[in-house]
């Protein structure tokens, strides 16, 4: 393939995102989107919007780049948690890796590349092909080892940095948030079956005997799947009247008053009370003939290291009975895991291995059909119908160099939701260990099928083949990925660039807001389906254009620019989501940093691979010398992370653990805290307007805000007759 052809691409990409970005400019500050692009704002507060028309509306603006630029790392770790901070730190961490790289590739890597072979005759730029500014065309030994050395070392560096950071981040968190109830919880499963008496009473005499001095309580799992999905469709409800209720309250207006004074057309809001049904957090249920108690249970501590101590030492001589864990906070509970038979599990994680494995070979389908795609003559003999099409200079340069990449970004968006059901099937106790689970699924799924199917066929016969023999893989890969750069180009540009655009456009939501505006005629702005952030589809993506930066940079570094522009439109792109759209729902403490480090390692070692494949074929053994330290080095340093950081995020401290159960001891606050541990995970309730303290503390800390009554795009916040109303600025 030549230049032209990847400008093709770019160009599409190119004014496609400029499109997308100018209308998302104009689209949010329509205030009939307001549910669209500001929906973590209405789950956090209720607002009520003005519809005026002012002509500046519907002028695009700069102003959401300007917001997400100066917001710092401090709000978004407010508004969004410590994940989301986390996840900010692999694009900035992406960002200052590929500038190097930029830097190195522009400066000493392109120019040795292209002009390495004094015998190349060279054109134009725009008819080049693509093979005179890769590794082939370096013309000695010396400059191969140049290409390989200058990014290993500042990507270390920069890895160690940021795994310290976010690992001293971690533990600052843990110590500074408020009192969160899964800290002093053991999820128990695997009670052994007893005809004398109930699980309950089976947990309770054996914590009472074994855990006497530190067992406080527990609280049982109960087998009722329709009794739970009528509560949780009851919550949802209850939210919903209680939104309306307090829009109906906040529209005062004469004309809908009779002679008495009272609305002559509608219905009277009753405010919710202390003994009203609807301002109880907890709701009891008659649980004898609706539910059944399960084998598993929630066990509460006295302190914080006690529920340590028991989660990680083996409670019965039976490895698989009396199984414990620490619990997952309780928004993060998925109840419906909880009665799996714990002897079930092994077989489920080996059932979902064997079905992930299958349809990553199944998945070869679309991949070779978009490997036949970027290869003309291929396709030409193939299909001798479409000869004359192809034979016209732009269809040919649009067929190879951007039709791929959209086949290939289609067929994948499959994979999440398949791999999300995976990890359910496997038996998560979490929701966000379901979504860290797939995450890892999709980022297995991704690389294999974008890079290594891609690399090594153009159908499923010939990439077997590739794999007969082990040791040619060194070699197979260093001549197929210079030759696959321009698919992974167009394939950054399409699926990155483009992708990014349509995030941040929202396009299913803004669709779905459309249809029930004008359709279903349904003016409401409820944000009770506020979505949380889709981190098992954007880290699997970033991390895969890491990938393909580290692993193609030095031996194409065409490449490194579009990656860097994509890193860079991601910064912004993600800290205006996570301020306006994403509700985080429920707080992992980080643990997405290890997939990022082990994902650096891996492609900093397969470039280093490669790289031993690319001496063997120039036959360069003093290259080959220097690079085999380089592979050992990367792999000590990564057992180095392994030990140093690593158990930070598996466990939590015992002198952090101890300290916090000694301040709060001191400060009288244990006795209150042991109050209301049973309540924080109720599997059934009913959630009002005000939660439980508990519920509140294991989102972290909240910032009080004032009740704003309108959402006026444009206008600043203040007062208005001696009570604070907050007009949200939606330019």
């Amino acid at each position: 393939m030549n230049v032209s052809a990847l400008l093709t691409s770019v160009g599409i990409n190119t004014g496609l995102c400029a499109v997308l970005l100018l209308l998302y400019s104009i689209l949010r500050k329509q205030p009939s989107n307001v549910n669209v692009y500001f929906g973590r704002r209405l789950a956090s507060m209720h607002l009520k919007h003005n519809d005026p028309f002012w002509l500046e509306r519907f002028v695009p603006s700069p102003s959401w780049i300007v917001k997400a630029w100066k917001t710092n790392e401090e709000e978004i770790l407010g508004i969004g948690g410590m994940d989301a901070v986390v996840f900010l730190r692999i694009v900035v961490f992406s960002i200052r890796i590929f500038s190097i790289a930029f830097v190195i590739c522009f400066l000493l890597v392109l120019p040795v590349n292209y002009y390495g072979k004094e015998e190349n005759h060279h054109k134009r730029i725009s008819s080049e092909q693509m093979e005179v500014f890769t590794i082939e065309n370096a013309l000695d030994s010396l400059s191969r080892i140049i290409h390989y050395n200058l990014l290993s070392l500042p990507s270390s560096l920069l890895c160690k940095y940021e795994y310290k950071s976010i690992s001293q981040m971690r533990l600052a968190h843990i110590t500074g948030s408020p009192t969160n109830p899964s800290h002093f919880t053991v999820l128990v499963r695997a009670l052994p079956c007893s005809s004398e008496e109930s699980y309950s009473d089976s947990v309770k005499r054996f914590f009472t005997n074994y855990h006497a001095s530190n067992y406080l309580s527990h609280q049982m799992v109960y087998r009722s799947g329709r009794v739970q999905k009528l509560m949780t469709d009851a919550e949802k409800m209850y939210m919903v009247i209680k939104a309306a209720s307090i829009e109906q309250n906040c529209k005062p207006s004469l004309m809908q008053h009779g002679l008495c004074g009272q609305p002559a057309d509608s219905f009277n809001i009753l405010p919710s009370e202390d003994g009203s049904v609807s301002g109880k957090a907890v709701v009891n249920m008659d649980m004898g003939k609706s539910t059944k108690e399960s084998a598993a249970a929630f066990v509460f501590f006295k302190t914080r290291y006690a529920a340590v101590v028991a989660a990680q030492v083996l409670q019965f001589s039976n490895p698989m009975l009396w199984v414990t864990n620490l619990a997952p906070e309780p928004h993060d509970v998925y109840w419906s895991n909880l009665c799996i038979p714990y002897k079930q599990l092994w077989i489920r994680k080996i059932g979902t291995l064997v079905a992930t494995i299958a349809f990553m070979f199944v998945f070869l389908i679309p991949v070779a059909f978009v490997q036949g795609l970027t290869q003309l003559d291929q396709l030409q003999q193939t299909f001798p119908f479409l000869r004359g099409l192809l034979k016209k200079k732009y269809m040919s340069q649009l067929v190879t160099g951007y039709l791929p990449s959209v086949v290939l970004i289609l067929a994948l968006y499959i994979v999440p939701p398949v791999m999300m059901l995976f990890s359910a099937v496997e038996g998560s106790i979490s929701r966000s260990g379901r979504k860290r689970s797939a995450c890892i699924k999709v980022l297995y799924f991704t690389i294999w099928n974008v890079f290594f199917v891609n690399v090594f066929t153009g159908s499923v016969i010939s990439q077997l083949n590739v794999f007969s023999s082990v040791k040619d893989i060194p070699t197979q890969l260093a001549k197929a990925v210079p030759r696959q750069v321009t698919f992974f180009t167009t394939y950054v540009l399409s699926s990155g660039w483009a992708s990014l655009a349509c995030e941040v456009m929202q396009i299913f939501s803004l669709f779905c807001n459309l249809f029930k505006r004008f359709i279903l005629r349904n003016k409401d702005d409820s944000s009770s389906g506020a979505l949380s952030f889709p981190y098992h589809t954007e880290v699997p993506r970033i991390l895969l254009f890491g990938f393909l930066g580290f692993t193609c940079s030095i031996l194409a570094p065409l490449i490194v620019p579009f990656l860097w522009v994509y890193f860079v439109l991601a910064y912004f792109v993600y800290r205006n989501q996570i301020l306006n759209v994403y509700v985080s729902k429920y707080e992992t403490g980080g643990q997405l940093w290890p997939i990022v480090h082990n994902t650096t390692i891996f492609s900093l070692a397969l470039s280093q691979i490669i790289a031993l494949g690319v001496f063997g074929i120039k036959r360069s053994p003093v290259a080959s010398g220097f690079t085999f330290p380089l592979i050992i080095g990367t792999l000590l340093f990564n057992e180095y992370c392994r030990q140093r950081f690593l158990p930070i995020f598996k466990t939590n401290a015992a002198e952090i653990l101890i300290e916090m159960d000694r301040k709060d001891e001191q400060s009288g606050k244990m006795e209150e805290i042991h109050r209301q541990l049973r309540a924080a995970y109720y599997q059934f309730t009913v959630a009002s307007h005000e939660l439980s303290k508990f519920e509140c503390l294991s989102h972290g800390a909240k910032k009080s805000s004032p009740d704003p009554k309108n959402v006026n795009p444009g206008n600043e916040p203040r007062q208005q007759n001696g009570s604070q109303t907050v007009r949200c600025n939606l330019d």
